[in-house]
């Protein structure tokens, strides 16, 4: 009954990540098909790509995820919680996908976990979420937004004496590279914070700890998961994100790209904190309109994604608790 309390918990991670990648596709290659620097399915395939490479750079976010949200919960009623969480987490990115908003994964399964742990009275290191996703939670959008805007503002400077069509022709292949670099980005990231989550699954049953490093297969299958997902396509979200915001032309994608893959190498390698690839090319995008004019940014459309971020985690939380209920009563 353990093993296959194992199998099934480290099968649904499996299927989160899969989601998490339809769910998060548009973060990586969104404004290079908007401003058709590259095709829908070749932006596609190359996302995938990366986002398997992105996946073995690094471990510290996975470390993070397994060891410092929530104590380790123990045996049967530990492995629901973890089930619970990843419900949680899976039911949030399926309805923010149904409605085309480009809500967080990571924060779905974060608000998940605690939500799952507080059902489960299994106690969550508070210190740990607040340093390591509130926080980054609420500043990585300002530095997105920043240093969007201020990236947009070289750009515009050195080469405001060049061709415009010359630029934009250059822009546009430059925007392959960026687009790559955002996709490596969200595979260092999201890929390692299921990897987390299969760890705490194999340490609760006793098949690890927290002291060995992270099996190969783990890494293995979760970012093939991760990839798969991307190469399935969010199209929803990537019309929100490439048009509905602000109509990108070129140079304008080549700097969100930019922020945000700067924003996730620098946060995953120096901070190892799980941020929202989600969270940081939205306000990149934002920064990068608002060099043209504030008002071009639809900021109507922005403030109705900042509200899915801000509901995420309780929304998540909420599922997670109710689905520990359910498991509580039919399986534990």
């Amino acid at each position: 009954m353990d093993t296959f309390a194992l199998i099934v918990t480290v099968a649904v991670a499996l299927f989160f990540t899969y989601t998490n990648g339809f769910h998060d596709s548009a973060n990586a290659i969104a404004t290079s098909v908007s401003t058709r620097a590259l095709t829908p399915r070749a932006a596609l395939a190359m996302a995938a790509v990366m986002n398997l490479a992105g996946a073995f750079l690094g471990s510290g976010v996975a470390k993070t995820v397994s060891e410092g949200l929530i104590e380790t919960p123990q045996g049967s009623k530990g492995m629901g919680i973890l089930f619970a969480a990843l419900v949680g987490a899976i039911v949030w990115n399926l309805v923010t996908w149904y409605f085309g908003l480009p809500s967080s994964s990571s924060h779905a399964l974060f608000g998940g976990m605690v939500g799952a742990a507080l059902a489960g009275g299994t106690d969550v290191l508070w210190s740990g979420v607040l340093d390591k996703v509130i926080i980054p939670m609420f500043v990585s959008p300002f530095v997105g937004l920043i240093v969007g805007y201020l990236m947009m503002t070289a750009i515009m400077w050195l080469f405001r004496r060049s061709n415009p069509h010359k630029a934009k022709r250059g822009f546009r292949i430059a925007q392959t590279v960026s687009a790559a670099g955002m996709a490596l980005g969200h595979g260092l990231q999201d890929a390692q914070k299921t990897m987390g989550v299969v760890v705490l699954a194999l340490v609760i049953s006793g098949n690890a700890t927290f002291d060995d490093p992270i099996p190969v297969w783990v890494k293995l299958v979760c970012a093939l998961m991760l990839s798969l997902g991307t190469y399935a396509g969010g199209w929803r979200i990537m019309r929100t994100l490439g048009r509905k915001i602000i109509e990108l032309d070129p140079p304008q994608g080549f700097a969100a790209e930019t922020t945000g893959a700067s924003i996730m190498f620098t946060t995953a390698f120096l901070f190892k904190a799980p941020i929202s690839t989600t969270h940081v090319i939205t306000s990149a995008i934002m920064g990068v309109g608002a060099t043209k004019r504030v008002n071009a940014v639809r900021w109507g459309v922005a403030k109705n994604i900042v509200l899915g971020w801000f509901i995420t985690m309780p929304a998540a939380a909420l599922v997670a608790a109710a689905a520990f209920g359910i498991v509580n009563l039919v399986a534990l």
